[in-house]
C-alpha cells in the first residue's frame, strides 16, 4: 500500500478538519508518527517499558499483544528526520499504549511516554487514540488502574471524563501500592463522537505547541482499530 502523511492541525488552526496531507516537513518541526506496534519494535517497547514503568511486561508479552485480536497496541515514533513514515519502526520510540477489549468493555493496560518527552501532549494524544479504538470496537465503557500516587495520570484520565469506583489494595509492586480503578462509561450515547472531536482538536493544539506534527500511516490489515478512522471529524 502507498504511504501518505496526515498532518494533524489545532482547531485554531483550521475549524472545518484536524488532519491534512503533507508533502514535506519542516526544518523547524518535529514530527512523529502513531502506528501499530509490530514485531521489530518489541526490543524498544521492552526498553520503554523498563524506563518507564519499571519491566511490566516482557518481550513475549509485548509479542501476545501484537498477536491478539483483541488488543489494541500503539506506539509513537520521533520520524523528524523521515520526510516519509515509510518505517516507524526504525525511529525512536516515544510513546506506548495498548487496550484490552472484552465483551463491551475496553481496557487501559499500559500508557509510557519517554521521560524526554513528557508535558508534550504524547500521552493526550495516545488516550485519545484509544478512546477512538475502543468506540470504532463498538465498546460501552473503558477502565484502568493507576497508582494512586501518580498524580499526573491520573490528572490526565480526568481530563477524559473518566471518575474513580474504587482501589485495589496493593496492587503495584515494586514499590508496594494501591491502584486506583477509573471508569469511563458512555461510548456508545450519541454525543461520545463529539467528545472524540474535541479531543483530537485538542490533541492537536497540545502537539502544535510543544511543536511537533503527528504523521499517520495507512491501514495495513482489516483491523478496525488501527489506523483510526479521522475522516468522521472532517
Amino acid at each position: 500500500l502507498p504511504v501518505y502523511n496526515c498532518e494533524l492541525l489545532s482547531s485554531a488552526r483550521n475549524q472545518n478538519k484536524s488532519w491534512e496531507s503533507a508533502t514535506s516537513v519542516e526544518n523547524n518541526v518535529k514530527s512523529l508518527a502513531i502506528a501499530s506496534l509490530t514485531a521489530s519494535s518489541i526490543p524498544a517497547a521492552v526498553a520503554l517499558d523498563q524506563q518507564c514503568l519499571g519491566g511490566m511486561w516482557t518481550a513475549d508479552g509485548y509479542q501476545r499483544e501484537v498477536e491478539s485480536p483483541n488488543s489494541v497496541m500503539l506506539a509513537v515514533f520521533d520520524s523528524t528526520l523521515h520526510s516519509s513514515p515509510l518505517s516507524p519502526s526504525s525511529s525512536p520510540l516515544l510513546a506506548l499504549a495498548c487496550l484490552w477489549t472484552i465483551l463491551d468493555e475496553a481496557h487501559i493496560t499500559i500508557l509510557a511516554v519517554h521521560p524526554d518527552c513528557r508535558g508534550q501532549g504524547l500521552g493526550y494524544l495516545m488516550v485519545t487514540a484509544l478512546m477512538q479504538a475502543a468506540w470504532q470496537r463498538e465498546m460501552e465503557w473503558v477502565t484502568l488502574e493507576v497508582r494512586v500516587s501518580n498524580q499526573a495520570a491520573i490528572a490526565l484520565y480526568r481530563q477524559f471524563d473518566f471518575t474513580d469506583v474504587g482501589n485495589r489494595k496493593r496492587y503495584y509492586q515494586n514499590p508496594d501500592e494501591d491502584a486506583l480503578i477509573l471508569w469511563r462509561k458512555g461510548l456508545k450515547q450519541s454525543e461520545f463522537s463529539g467528545r472524540l472531536h474535541t479531543w483530537w482538536s485538542q490533541a492537536g493544539d497540545r502537539l502544535h505547541r510543544s511543536g511537533w506534527r503527528a504523521l499517520s500511516l495507512p491501514a495495513q490489515t482489516d483491523d478496525l482499530a488501527f489506523p483510526l478512522d479521522i475522516s468522521i471529524f472532517s
